[in-house]
């Protein structure tokens, strides 16, 4: 059923209405669209618009309506344009004349940004469950690693000993900032658009803010025009689902590094592996790589509505409708990826002994050197060179720097003698290192145990939030 066309002679060509057509992937929008009416209505009711029995009648109708799509047993057909249609199509088929009596004061404009902002924020927080969970198993593993040095990397390099737990838990932290920035959206997202019409708002007797209060907003629009163009909150969502892949891809690339033979490190659980169709003996870290490739996707959603984007004139244009597709697929992928990165981090074993056997290698104790001669009030530029010149002599004589003797430590700087031992040793260079946020382990626990009490409330938000959302549909 065509929203328009009063008009026009003739209807679209075929290949126009192909083209225009959008139910095949915005009908997702049905149940928002279907609640989103229900306000509509309500403030048609309160203004006198429509009739108490009208009222009554239409929304009886649209419960019905949102039970048989919930079931499946009504969906969209071949000549309904777009959600909208589809379920006007609906309503016209219970109620007859009647049910167009809906579309007074509301613009397709209007609606399909407010049905798009609920959609956004139901599926926002479902994916910040998702990442709380993460951070619970990420968390949980790193626990059991504090005690367990492993080398420290600067560019794929031995640069100095770490406790595993803390190197698993920066993870943690990154995931940790995209819930901040998933809250701070959800504040920026919570306004209404409904009662902007097509681009100026109405000359019926409609309350904004009465709807966005029906439907659980913060707030309701202050430019009519802004309200059908902005997209913000779209491209925003894509950027923190960008920015989710990126931090996914850290830990799919470390996971496929760790497992390597070159490392076997990590020891990744059969159920989340897989196989060769022709090398019998190999097992995969395909979670790790698919995680690491998924980010490249949800980049280029980001950078496609963001292009979409640029340039637009004025109010509302059909462009618009592109916003759709890279923000569902974005959202697809992210609740694919998650649940299987999860049950990946969860269900890793790593080899402590192997970890511990490379924390030293590389002169990765070098900087112990430095740090000996600068607690001496030796200048650092100079303790820095002493601690080269060590490095130097054991690589050209096969040798580490615990094996150096008294005579060459203070032929290389006169501070420096053979107490520096104490501290060339890997356990020692972890309980040093007691600046805040460091890798000692008394540390390391501490940092653990506040970032799974911080984990703890932010999913107990998030479940507060998402109880109101669902209550508010189901109203």
């Amino acid at each position: 059923m065509a929203l328009w066309g009063g008009r026009f002679a003739q209807g679209p060509e075929d290949s126009v209405f192909a083209l225009s057509r959008s139910v095949h992937f915005d009908w997702r929008l049905a149940p928002y669209d279907l609640r989103s009416s229900m306000a509509h209505l309500a403030i048609l009711k309160k203004s006198g618009l429509i009739t108490s029995k009208d009222a009554e009648v239409i929304h009886k109708a649209l419960k019905e309506l949102t039970q048989e799509v919930s079931a499946g047993s009504f969906t969209a057909i071949e000549t309904d344009e777009d959600v909208h249609s589809a379920l006007e199509r609906g309503l016209t088929e219970k109620l007859g004349a009647v049910g167009g009596a809906l579309r007074a004061g509301r613009s397709r404009n209007d609606q399909v940004t407010t049905d798009l902002r609920l959609f956004s924020i139901d599926h926002m927080l479902e994916i910040a469950a998702l990442l709380t969970a993460m951070q619970t198993a990420i968390l949980e593993k790193a626990s059991e690693y504090i005690n367990d040095p492993a080398p420290g990397f600067t560019h794929i390099q031995h640069a100095q000993p770490v406790s595993f737990g803390h190197e698993l838990a920066k993870h943690a932290h990154a995931f940790a900032r995209d819930l901040d920035r998933i809250n701070d959206w959800l504040a920026r997202t919570s306004v209404s658009s409904l009662g902007a019409g097509a681009l100026s708002g109405s000359s019926l007797a409609l309350e904004p803010a009465f709807t966005a209060k029906n439907l659980g907003f913060e707030s309701t629009f202050a430019n009519s025009i802004d309200a059908v163009s902005d997209r913000d909150y779209v491209a925003e969502a894509l950027f923190i689902f960008a920015m989710i892949g990126n931090h996914l891809s850290r830990i799919g690339e470390e996971w496929t590094i760790w497992s390597s033979q070159e490392f076997a490190w990590a020891k990744v659980a059969d159920a989340y592996s897989t196989g060769s169709s022709i090398m019998p003996q190999k097992k995969n870290p395909d979670m790790a790589e698919l995680a690491r490739g998924k980010s490249g996707r949800l980049v280029g959603n980001l950078m496609s509505v963001l292009t979409m984007l640029k340039g637009l004139p004025f109010a509302y244009n059909r462009d618009l409708q592109e916003d759709k597709e890279p923000l569902f697929d974005s959202i697809d992928t992210l609740l694919l990826v998650l649940p299987a990165v999860t049950g990946m981090i969860k269900t890793t074993d790593f080899d402590r002994e192997k970890m511990a056997l490379a924390a030293p290698t590389g002169f990765s104790l070098a900087t112990e050197i430095a740090d000996y001669l600068a607690k001496k009030k030796v200048p650092f530029a100079q303790a820095h060179e002493a601690a080269g010149k060590c490095v130097a002599i054991c690589e050209e004589t096969d040798r580490q720097l615990h094996q150096l003797t008294d005579e060459e430590f203070a032929t290389i700087h006169p501070e420096l003698d053979g107490g520096v031992r104490e501290v060339l040793t890997v356990h020692g260079a972890l309980n040093s290192r007691t600046t805040s946020g460091g890798t000692a382990p008394t540390l390391v626990a501490q940092q653990i145990k506040e970032a799974l009490q911080a984990n703890l409330k932010t999913q107990q938000e998030i479940a507060s939030k998402h109880k109101a959302f669902s209550e508010m549909m189901s109203a």
